[in-house]
């Protein structure tokens, strides 16, 4: 029980709580305690804790609908927690295995996450190196990505779980380091903004009541009043982003919808998150989409989600149930879930906007999603946080959204149906933003991008070098067992 609270403690030092120093004592007591014997055990109950209480917001969907399927949310719990907590104890047994058990565990643990990030679509959420998102800390990451700075924060700990002065020295050394390059970075000048002004809209649609008929005009309305509203002090607004899944009405019903849209914009171009429906003999096909709308409501760009979230927007080899075995209930082909898009890419919005990199709200969680091959000048998230319910959910995923900004040296623009809407500059800090949970727009200044930092250039391969090199270390043999 005691390592399942120390996983708890672990928790803490991510958003909403942002306490990273409980994270580092609590990771240094469970890394002593595993090297003591029955590692694999405590790998898994330290997951289990820190799962539990980083993972929290997940039964959050299922109390949209209480009186249907409350019932189901301790046992999303449970199994999320309990199954995300088997990498972690796989990772602490095979640490444990090497002659250097401390170095064995730091290195074996993010293999464990980069397995976590990247198995089964992956879902790199909650890992050990979003606790330094509000330090400068975090700037490691434009260098080698969250995964090299979860291997860096797990070697911290290892070196403290001498508890040898020596030791104590090392991870306060490596702390010091990376808070130092992060100084640097932060301090240096910021580029030149393309001089673009964004109208972020957040309607405060909650989940309960965003596919009401009788709320779902509300809603619309809020929507083309804050795009009609008059322009503010940075005078002419370029473009006008709505949230994911804002329209409440399909274009293919309702084809008179851009036009209308983009005449309240009053010149302006409109991002819109919608859905979008295709006929078929077989049925029908959605995809969760982005459209630019111009002009007369002449379409400029599209993109299509192409992450999914597993059972939420589809169901693992739902469409070869339904080729195999005529199983209709689970394949996107004939409308029961969404279809994904062909893949992330890059929209040009012409000279002025420059071109964007779309995200469409559970793609932000994944650095992979951004390494495209063509670089564009900012990055556009929209979602819907209001999945997520409004204790942690909608604050880590915002998190982990500005570490996109710093790993790409581009400037993040993220509009949110409750909440977090913001500007983030390419170096992750916050130029503007709107209150959580509330109803309203935002006029900003698209910030500039910096030249692609190693991370975007290079991806995974300098956190795979330091694991390398962890590894070659974990197999020499200590003076000390402990070691």
């Amino acid at each position: 029980m005691a390592i399942v609270v120390l996983g708890a403690v672990m928790a803490l030092g991510l958003k909403p709580y942002g306490l990273w120093p409980l994270t580092l004592v609590a990771f240094v007591l469970i890394m002593a305690k595993a090297v003591r014997g029955h590692a694999g055990w405590v790998g898994w109950l330290a997951g289990l804790g820190y799962f539990g209480l980083g993972l929290s917001w997940i039964v959050e969907p299922f109390l949209i609908d209480a009186a249907r399927y409350g019932w189901m949310a301790p046992f999303a719990l449970v199994l999320m927690s309990g199954g995300l907590a088997l990498f972690w104890a796989a990772g602490f047994w095979l640490g444990a295995k090497m002659p250097n058990k401390l170095v064995g565990l730091a290195a074996s643990l993010t293999l464990a996450e980069f397995a976590r990030g990247y198995a089964f679509t992956g879902f790199p959420w909650s890992l050990v190196s979003h606790i330094w998102v509000e330090t400068p800390v975090a700037q490691l990451t434009a260098l080698i990505g969250p995964f090299g700075l979860a291997l860096l924060t797990s070697l911290m700990a290892a070196s403290a779980a001498r508890f040898k002065v020596k030791g104590w020295v090392s991870a306060g050394v490596l702390l010091a380091a990376g808070w130092a390059y992060g100084l640097f970075a932060l301090s240096r000048p910021d580029p030149m903004a393309p001089g673009v002004t964004l109208r972020l809209v957040q309607p405060d649609a909650t989940q309960d009541a965003k596919w009401d008929p009788l709320h779902s005009q509300m809603f619309f309305g809020r929507l083309m009043g804050a795009t009609a509203a008059p322009k503010g002090p940075l005078g002419t607004v370029d473009l006008v982003i709505w949230p994911e899944t804002a329209l409440p009405y399909l274009v293919e019903e309702n084809p008179d919808l851009p036009a209308q849209i983009t005449a309240a914009a009053q010149g302006a171009a409109v991002v819109v998150g919608l859905q979008r429906i295709q006929q078929s003999f077989e049925g029908s096909r959605a995809w969760n989409s982005l459209k630019v709308y111009g002009a007369g409501g002449l379409e400029l760009a599209a993109y299509d989600k192409h992450h999914l979230v597993p059972f939420g927007e589809y169901f693992p080899f739902g469409d070869l149930a339904y080729e195999w075995f005529g199983l209709r209930g689970f394949a996107a082909q004939t409308g029961a879930a969404y279809t994904a898009g062909s893949g992330p890419k890059v929209l040009d919005l012409g000279a002025k906007l420059g071109k964007v990199l779309p995200l469409i709200c559970y793609e932000a969680v994944f650095p992979q999603d951004l390494r495209v091959a063509e670089r564009a000048g900012w990055i556009l998230q929209i979602t819907n946080d209001a999945w997520f319910g409004t204790v942690s959910g909608p604050f880590q995923h915002a998190a982990q959204a500005r570490l996109r900004a710093i790993e790409q040296g581009l400037p993040l623009v993220r509009v949110a149906n409750t909440g977090l809407t913001e500007v983030v500059d390419a170096r992750g800090r916050i130029t503007a933003s709107l209150p959580f949970g509330t109803n309203g727009f935002l006029d900003a200044a698209l910030p500039g991008p910096l030249p692609a930092p190693p991370y975007a250039r290079w991806g995974e391969i300098p956190a795979l070098f330091l694991l390398a090199g962890c590894c070659l270390y974990a197999f020499r043999r200590p003076k000390s067992a402990l070691a």
